[in-house]
């Protein structure tokens, strides 16, 4: 059987290793770590094909150890109880260690991940586990904390043309630098998409009658042929999603639907486009309809209960809404403007009179003291009283603009602000 061209072409070590150098370049921390014995479990997050598997494999290898690979889209508790054991029965018998690599690890249940707890810190094994989303969200607090987070990153176009290289010296063939550059740029940082494509061209080349006539044409024939089968994290990918946005954005809800469609007929995970429209309804809409953003949080919930195809007419009501709502991103910039002082200023304390105050002791260091209840006060304002560091005095972040509920948000606030500055 011959196996595919990326099976062929995977490096054993992290000197083969193409790209990550931040990681596995020499005197980088991962690969410190690895070449001193230091073997730990950790997790990889990044964009598919990056070499979170192969990477995983290399680090097994360097370590003397036996490398035990799960995908969490098969896999239950079940296997993890029989690789588990294995692993103990190895380390006992040949007092070697083993490497648990989990694909796609954000895809395992709370259950499933804290079946991995025992072993993991007892170390029976080493866990690696990928994944393409934020730990941070998608992994248990308690196996996140025995975790090592390695964040890798796309691969730049230098590291996708040694992959590539590699591969026509494998295959014996040689190909013009405007060729490479094509194949390299609609890889969009994944090696497995420009291996595979590489692959359907190699057919093409040793399909043909006189290889001398092999051309550009080509390339992009395969290139538009199989765009749909290989880009569902490549260009057009992320071309589409921004067209959808930008629909949305625009007040098209044709064009959004259009786009919406076009994703889902190409393969995209319903649940990322759900992601998105949540996004959509915060950055584009905000305030000036803040029905959007509940829409879009039921079309996500519609589609988690309904699953596909049904619940992705959810999505299409949500995506036709927005549009159709009016737009504001004044949310959006002012959460964006206070993040950017906040990054840049100290950590000033919070004003005493904005503390509470439970305990006698918390009282008498003056917390609390001098707040005024709003709801309290004429008109269910405290005037005067502010609720910023003293050091920064008030700012202001929030400009609504002349749409939708926002215009009523603004006169509340062209009444209430100039109190502020009075007092």
């Amino acid at each position: 059987m011959v196996l595919p061209l990326a099976a062929r072409l995977r490096p054993t070590t992290f000197a083969q290793f193409a790209g990550q150098a931040h990681l596995v370049g020499p005197n980088r921390p991962l690969r410190l770590a690895i070449e001193r014995g230091n073997l730990h479990s950790m997790l990889f997050w990044g964009p598919p094909g990056v070499g979170k598997t192969t990477l995983a494999q290399i680090i097994a290898n360097s370590s003397k150890a036996h490398f035990c690979a799960l995908s969490a889209v098969m896999a239950g508790v079940k296997e993890i109880r029989e690789a588990v054991a294995a692993a103990a029965t190895r380390l006992q018998e040949e007092q070697r260690e083993t490497v648990l690599f989990i694909d796609e690890i954000h895809r395992f249940n709370k259950n499933q991940q804290d079946a991995l707890l025992p072993f993991v810190e007892d170390g029976t094994v080493h866990l690696i586990g990928a994944t393409t989303e934020n730990p941070s969200f998608q992994v248990n607090h308690a196996l996140l904390s025995r975790c090592r987070v390695y964040v890798l990153k796309p691969l730049t176009n230098a590291d996708l043309l040694q992959v590539l290289q590699q591969g026509l010296v494998q295959e014996k063939m040689e190909f013009t630098q405007a060729m490479q550059e094509r194949l390299v740029s609609s890889a969009d940082g994944d090696a497995r998409r420009l291996l595979n494509i590489l692959e359907i061209i190699i057919e093409r080349y040793h399909g043909l009658a006189d290889p001398t006539t092999f051309s550009m044409e080509i390339i992009e024939d395969v290139l538009q042929q199989d765009y749909r089968h290989f880009d569902k994290q490549g260009d057009v990918f992320y071309e589409q999603i921004s067209a959808l946005h930008k629909a949305v954005r625009g007040s098209s809800p044709d064009g959004a639907l259009y786009w919406l469609c076009r994703m889902l007929d190409g393969g995209c995970d319903p649940a990322y486009i759900a992601r998105r429209i949540v996004r959509m309804a915060s950055e584009d809409i905000g305030n000036a309809d803040p029905r959007g953003l509940g829409l879009a949080m039921d079309a996500w919930q519609a589609l988690e209960r309904l699953g596909s195809p049904e619940g992705e007419l959810a999505l299409a009501q949500a995506v036709v809404y927005l549009a159709c709502a009016p737009k504001s991103t004044a949310v959006y910039n002012g959460y964006n403007q206070a993040m950017a002082q906040i990054k840049h200023s100290p950590s000033y304390g919070v004003p005493d009179h904005l503390r509470n105050a439970p305990t006698k002791f918390m009282k008498k260091m003056g917390y609390g003291k001098s707040y005024r209840y709003d709801p309290n006060e004429p008109g269910g304002f405290a005037q005067g009283q502010t609720y910023f560091p003293d050091e920064m005095g008030e700012q202001q972040y929030y400009y609504p603009v002349q749409q939708g509920l926002e215009i009523k948000i603004a006169e509340k606030l062209a009444f209430l602000r100039p109190k502020e500055r009075e007092s």
